[in-house]
């Protein structure tokens, strides 16, 4: 476990979406810190809460429709109650997101170069020459090849790659202190994939910034990852180093997750699948082991009624105590 002070401290986190009138957790008592120089992978599958969480600690909620309880220190300061203005100050300049999809986060009518230098116009006093100037260095060092024209150039004439490489200079135009990269990989080819994760590796080793990973795909994060966090259902059920997760995972859902992924050494052998389905957040379980009903062959016993965060030592967290007893279905 690094003995530094973590650059984001989470918690007790619970964020709830109104629907029809009541409030509905959507991720639910989360524990998480992050420290600088680190690759923190967040991984389950789709609707679990991991893009929830990224928005929770941006502040992008609409607070008219989202509770949000628990606390989130952000380099020791609190973030939940911060207002819009102070939020400003926050984004952008100290913590950079990578969104999933950059054709959506990206301005259509607004060339590249002037959405990259928004971040310098809003967060330093630099002249507009400077600022131009630091703009076509961060493009040279995102891999943009030309980026003299790709400064003029809109959205829509870029490829894939190139949005999601215009989405991460964005993202370290200001040197955060910590980035989110909500599935930066999602739709790219394979060659892509493995330079846009070896930029992300090289601006962390630079910066010195702590990256939270945001991801369904396992291969991504044994590629990247430092540590790793497993959500499922909006709870936090497995943390622990990369090797731990891969070596020795432990919670039922970790052990389910590896073995549905395709092994290249067992070529004829049929996927893993996974029981069932991760409940809708309106008939999301509040007591008992989240996973329970989709592992049925365990005894109800052998779960926990509060299931909690066990500590299997060298910073390696697993929630419920099922794990000791489960096994894969014969």
């Amino acid at each position: 476990m690094n003995g530094n002070q973590p650059v984001l401290d989470i918690n007790d986190l619970t964020t709830s979406f109104r629907i029809e009138g009541r409030y509905y957790p959507a991720i639910e008592n989360i524990h998480l810190s992050v420290y600088k120089d680190e690759v923190l992978a967040l991984v389950g599958e789709s609707g679990c809460g991991k893009s929830t969480l990224a928005t929770s600690i941006m502040g992008l909620h609409n607070m008219n429709t989202t509770k949000i309880t628990g606390s989130i220190r952000f380099e020791d300061k609190e973030i939940v109650g911060m207002t819009n203005d102070e939020m400003d100050r926050i984004r952008g300049s100290r913590i950079g997101m990578i969104f999933q999809d950059p054709l959506a986060a990206l301005n259509p009518l607004q060339r590249v170069g002037d959405q990259v230098k928004e971040c310098l116009d809003i967060h330093t006093d630099l002249s507009e020459e400077d600022k131009k100037k630091e703009v076509l260095e961060l493009l040279d060092g995102v891999g943009i090849v030309n980026p003299q024209r790709t400064y003029r150039q809109f959205p829509h004439e870029l490829s894939g790659g190139m949005r999601q490489r215009i989405m991460i200079a964005m993202a370290i135009a200001c040197k955060p202190e910590l980035i989110i990269a909500d599935e930066p990989t999602t739709a790219l080819d394979v060659t892509i994939q493995a330079q846009i994760l070896d930029l992300l590796r090289k601006i962390q080793h630079e910066n010195h910034a702590g990256i939270i990973m945001i991801t369904h795909d396992l291969g991504v994060v044994a590629e990247t990852a430092d540590r790793v966090a497993v959500m499922y259902a909006g709870q936090i059920v497995e943390v622990g180093t990369a090797e731990q997760i891969f070596n020795n995972p432990q919670h039922p859902y970790t052990r389910s997750l590896l073995r549905s992924m395709p092994q290249a050494d067992t070529p004829n052998d049929e996927l893993y699948v996974i029981q069932g389905m991760v409940p809708s957040i309106k008939k999301m379980p509040h007591t008992g082991c989240r996973f329970a009903p989709r592992i049925p062959w365990i005894k109800a016993e052998k779960h926990e009624v509060e299931p909690q965060m066990h500590d299997l030592g060298e910073g390696h967290l697993v929630r419920c105590t099922c794990y000791r007893d489960f096994e894969f279905e014969k």
